[in-house]
């Protein structure tokens, strides 16, 4: 097994990113961050939420200093393949948490790319991204349903195919005035008309959750980090050294990972499971400062298997956790959006 190690001291994030509202707060080469896989609150034997109080639970974590809410797109419900997630749209979800949170970063984990027109995720992302002042993560996925894929009328085998051609699209509609692009799954853009609104910034960031189906290699190259599913520790040394080798060694790709959590109630507890993250704070305090020295960025918790109130862990990981991994409020350092 590959011997963790640091993240190279030399590696920067590029300009634009750097002055990302969102970006900025919930990534650093240095520093380990912390958001939630909506929907906050445990629901460990039923397969949707109840969404009770959801819109003051999201201004809790937004007041605590959380990084960020991730939103996933589960448009059905499969008996066979677990929950629903947050249940509501997560482009219609994340217009509503503008309105209700102030600082803390929204993002998609992650919108089911090669199932939507690329063009109306582009115009979606931009509208939303406005709404929260630059405070929006566009994290794509390509979907691991395949039950999905017959309802849309699409290939599942080439979903790989579609998820490049997509981000493609969704690069040139987002950041180019007027773009010029020949697709092979979707329209083409000819440079008569322009996508509006741009992003609040120069542009949007753009993540991939899971692998998509490409290669590390791609992801590297094309995206601004990648956001996968973890459930033994024991890998993270390797997946860690790939994923640095696949870069430039000088521009920084954050590598986060999202996990089913519960916080037991004794605060010494060890780690009684990694494929639901079960243990007590002091016990995962000392995890979390290891993985930041290794070089995670972010950890996404889904609360799902909670066996305690929500409000209650909210509240402990706020007042004994976060303090070990201070934040950085980009808005306090006059960082634009």
């Amino acid at each position: 097994m590959t011997a963790p190690a640091t993240v190279p001291t030399e590696v920067q994030i590029p300009a634009d990113l750097a002055r990302h509202r969102a970006y900025a707060a919930v990534f650093h080469p240095e520093r380990l961050t912390f958001g939630f896989i909506a929907p906050l609150e445990g629901y460990p034997d039923a397969p949707g939420p109840t969404l009770n109080n959801h819109a003051a639970l999201a201004r809790k974590v937004d007041d605590a200093g959380f990084s960020a809410i991730w939103l996933r797109d589960v448009p059905f419900y499969d008996p066979g393949f677990g929950d629903v997630g947050q249940v509501i749209d997560p482009m219609v979800y994340a217009g509503f948490l503008a309105a209700v949170t102030g600082r803390i970063a929204i993002g998609t984990a992650g919108i089911v790319l090669p199932l939507r027109d690329p063009l109306i995720v582009a115009k979606q992302a931009a509208s939303v991204d406005q709404l929260l002042g630059g405070r929006f993560l566009l994290g794509l996925a390509s979907g691991d349903r395949p039950t999905e894929y017959p309802a849309f009328g699409v290939d599942f085998e080439n979903r790989a195919e579609r998820f490049r051609d997509a981000v493609a699209i969704i690069r040139a509609a987002t950041e180019t005035a007027f773009p010029v692009l020949q697709s092979k799954h979707y329209g083409h853009l000819s440079g008569n008309i322009d996508l509006v609104p741009k992003p609040a910034a120069t542009r949007l960031p753009l993540l991939v959750i899971g692998y998509a189906g490409q290669s590390v290699e791609w992801i590297a190259q094309n995206t601004d980090g990648v956001i996968w599913y973890l459930g033994n520790f024991s890998r993270l040394p390797d997946i860690l050294a790939r994923w640095r080798a696949a870069g430039d060694g000088r521009t920084f790709k954050p590598y986060g990972y999202g996990t089913f959590f519960d916080l037991d109630a004794d605060p010494n507890a060890p780690i009684q499971s990694q494929r639901v993250l079960r243990a007590g704070r002091n016990t995962l305090i000392e995890l979390w400062k290891r993985q930041q020295d290794a070089g995670v960025s972010h950890v996404a918790l889904n609360l799902k298997p909670l066996r305690r109130p929500a409000i209650e862990v909210l509240d402990e990981l706020a007042d004994y956790v976060l303090p070990h991994f201070p934040t950085h409020d980009v808005t306090d350092a006059g960082l634009a959006a």
